[in-house]
């Protein structure tokens, strides 16, 4: 990435670690990992190894992560109404997402469009725990799928009391941790979910790598992809082995980096300390609830998000009009609308990394500042 530019949408992808890269090359001449051979037996070490680099991250077994092709994949394959305990078959009476959720949950996955119920969320983007737990307790074993942190506004969901509610119910809970994981503490073994998604390029990993975490593996989704029965018949096909290494340091790395969380939320408190100084009017997105420490996501008055994204990319500033899943579509963000802001509101991501320096800031509030004047010049020639 060029020097002269700010790199500012880490909730979209953070930078490839130099660590992630190292390990991929390491990986690419490995033989498969399949083979019984010592070549295949040193690919499966490298495999092994970032299994436990990921269970350590989210404090898991080893055992109990399977590796997929991203997070989609992982989403696709625990949402399902047809589960395997032992030799058994279990089935999914239902399904609940929250209207907030990322479109991965939000689309069911392979349960029937009338098998799947949104809950609401607060004018914060908390879910409505009271629907949550009414609805929950009215139908056979369900699945909840919920977000633990927003991929736009960086507001983190109450995992421990929904958790707490599943749990009454008898139901099953998937959190998807794709922004959460290296970001806020998790701890799979203090009951935090029952399936975890997880991201490799959210963290500073490659692309194309993702992760299932189990708490325990008791009962198993029906496998979405089936042959050669990789990842112990949870996912066949040959390992992404220089992916699922690079998986692996990028997952070491952000461990070590949950010290440093607090640098972060420094700088994420300059970029809003500037947008309430060049734009006083401007609106900060669930400022009033738990957020990820470098997320923000506000919107301009007067001023369409998808011009605005356009004006900080030339001036050298990259950042997200909202998900970037959802690029190319033109449409208010699914998040702002569950909220109660209605169909007309953009918004703008800035989401940043523990990388992200002074310069960077400072380009922000130069290209925020052109892009108000020309708003203001706009309005006086009005």
């Amino acid at each position: 990435m060029a020097a002269t530019r700010a790199y500012l949408d880490y909730n979209a992808s953070a930078p490839l670690l130099a660590e992630a890269r190292a390990a991929m090359i390491a990986a690419l001449d490995a033989a498969n990992p399949s083979s019984v051979h010592t070549e295949g037996r040193s690919a499966r070490r490298l495999i092994e190894d970032a299994r436990r680099d990921v269970a350590r991250l989210v404090n898991a077994k080893p055992e109990h992560v399977i590796f997929t092709s991203g997070a989609t994949e992982a989403a696709s394959t625990l949402l399902t109404p047809d589960w395997q305990m032992g030799r058994g078959a279990v089935r999914m009476s239902h399904l609940y997402v929250s209207e907030a959720d990322h479109p991965c949950l939000l689309g069911g996955g392979r349960f029937a469009a009338q098998q799947v119920t949104r809950i609401g969320v607060d004018g914060n983007g908390i879910a409505d725990l009271e629907a949550l737990a009414a609805h929950d307790k009215a139908e056979g074993l369900a699945l909840v799928a919920i977000h633990a942190a927003n991929n736009e506004t960086g507001v983190i969901q109450p995992v421990g009391r929904i958790a707490e509610i599943v749990k009454a119910a008898g139901g099953v809970l998937v959190v998807d941790a794709v922004q959460a994981a290296g970001r806020i503490p998790i701890d799979m073994s203090a009951g935090y979910a029952d399936y975890l998604i997880l991201s490799s390029h959210k963290i500073g990993g490659p692309k194309g790598v993702g992760a299932i975490v189990a708490a325990a593996d008791l009962m198993m989704p029906k496998p979405l992809i089936n042959g050669g029965g990789q990842e112990k018949g949870h996912r066949a096909g040959t390992e992404n082995l220089p992916g699922i290494a690079g998986f692996g340091a990028a997952a070491r790395a952000a461990l070590a980096g949950l010290s440093e969380i607090g640098a972060v939320a420094r700088r994420r408190n300059e970029v809003e300390a500037i947008i309430r100084e060049i734009v006083p009017d401007a609106e900060i997105f669930g400022a009033a609830a738990p957020r990820l420490a470098n997320t923000t996501f506000f919107a301009i008055a007067g001023i369409k998000a998808e011009t605005a994204q356009i004006a900080f990319d030339l001036a050298g500033v990259a950042l997200s009009a909202g998900s970037a899943c959802s690029s190319g579509k033109v449409g208010p963000s699914h998040v702002l609308k569950a909220m109660g802001h209605g169909d007309s509101l953009g918004a703008l991501r800035v989401s940043i990394g523990r990388a992200t320096g002074a310069e960077e800031i400072e380009a922000f509030r130069t290209a925020l500042a052109g892009i108000v004047a020309r708003r203001a010049d706009k309005e006086r020639a009005a």
